[in-house]
């Protein structure tokens, strides 16, 4: 038999979430025909086969989570013999053997050899379940693991009572956030905005990203990426703003790419063709990534200040708070103006103090100016 396993599907992404299959056990499938759909943390994507042949068995059911190189079809081997061997790549990497291997353990208090004994399918499955083989007692005396052990390895750790496993999106919102957590060394600087000059009807979004290209041109440090294992950094003269789009699924994060070469009206129909196609799930990959700064309009929906997660490998992130009307003391006068209140967190491995400041006071300068 034959095992293709789930390839990368793009940026090293860990894992996928079957969402439909095309086919099912005993049907003939032909090279390059859909075998299912997968949603991961950036788009939905259709998986064709590396084979001509029959079916035998589907690894995981709709709603099931997959590690990138776990079993996810069985092909019979007779049919998949006579089909080009599969690279590793964008296909995926095969197990075509049902030989035992051993590898050292850590642990050698179940077995006398200091091995695990296991098919390459049932470490592929432990993958998938994310068990440690090192740490499961094989039933058998012969110390081979089996698919059985590694399925009861997995149930020891089940989710309590109420809980419902994250998915897509919101799953991998969540591990965005523990590795920004685990890296990142955050610094927020909070100031507001007085818009003495601000005519209504002015587009918030497009003048906050206009003034996000103006502070990237006079303080390029914020507009980078920091690679934390080298301790090294990418400035970038073209200017990729990431915008945090909040949907019912989750957070999205789609790019505005070289946004320094857009007009104000060509801006405004990027970030609405950006919006409409997050909403619709049809939004490609390559507008999912390569942003150089981050961009929250928290302030849409409530609050004033707040300390934005910087992601990795960007350095800085602007939020956005609620706009209202306050009594300000300017030039001798005391006068009710719109003030909006802007929180930008920066990566303090990255990004010095000043550096932070002044980019922030570019901001609010370009804000508050007459245009």
């Amino acid at each position: 038999m034959k095992i293709f396993n789930l390839p990368d599907l793009g940026e090293g992404l860990p894992e996928a979430e079957i969402a439909e299959w095309h086919v099912k056990i005993g049907d003939e499938v032909q090279v390059d025909q859909p075998l299912l759909s997968m949603e991961t943390a950036k788009a939905l994507v259709e998986i064709p086969s590396p084979y001509s042949g029959r079916i035998v068995q589907l690894f995981g059911q709709p709603g099931d989570i997959l590690k990138t190189g776990a079993p996810l079809v069985e092909f019979d081997s007779l049919a998949a013999d006579q089909t080009t061997k599969e690279t590793g790549t964008v296909a995926g990497q095969l197990e075509e053997s049902n030989a035992v291997i051993h590898e050292p353990i850590l642990n050698l208090s179940h077995s006398k050899t200091g091995a695990v004994k296991a098919t390459p399918h049932v470490r592929a499955l432990a993958k998938q379940l994310g068990v440690d083989l090192n740490t499961v007692v094989p039933e058998n005396a012969n110390g081979i693991m089996t698919t059985h052990d590694v399925e009861l390895a997995a149930k020891d750790h089940p989710l309590s009572d109420g809980f419902i496993a994250l998915h897509s999106v919101r799953r991998a919102m969540a591990e965005t956030m523990s590795h920004s957590k685990a890296e990142v060394v955050p610094v927020t600087v909070m100031e507001d905005a007085v818009l003495i000059h601000w005519q209504v009807g002015t587009d918030i979004t497009v003048r906050l990203i206009q003034a996000l290209i103006k502070a990237c041109q006079e303080e390029p440090a914020l507009n980078a990426w920091f690679d934390g294992k080298t301790l090294s950094r990418k400035l970038f003269s073209e200017i990729n703003i990431g915008i945090a789009l909040d949907t019912d699924l989750g957070l999205w994060v789609p790019v505005i790419h070289r946004a320094e070469s857009l007009t104000p009206a060509e801006c405004r129909r990027e970030i609405d063709g950006l919006k409409s196609k997050v909403n619709s799930r049809e939004i490609p990959r390559e507008q999912l990534r390569g942003a150089t700064i981050l961009l929250s309009n928290f302030g849409k929906f409530q609050g004033r200040y707040a300390t934005p997660v910087v992601v990795p490998p960007t350095v800085a992130i602007l939020g956005v708070g609620k706009q209202r009307d306050e009594v300000v003391a300017l030039e001798g006068k005391v006068q009710v103006y719109p003030v909006l209140p802007l929180s930008l967190t920066v990566d303090h491995r990255a990004v010095t103090g000043g550096e932070a400041a002044r980019f922030l006071s570019v901001v609010i300068n370009f804000l508050q100016t007459d245009r």
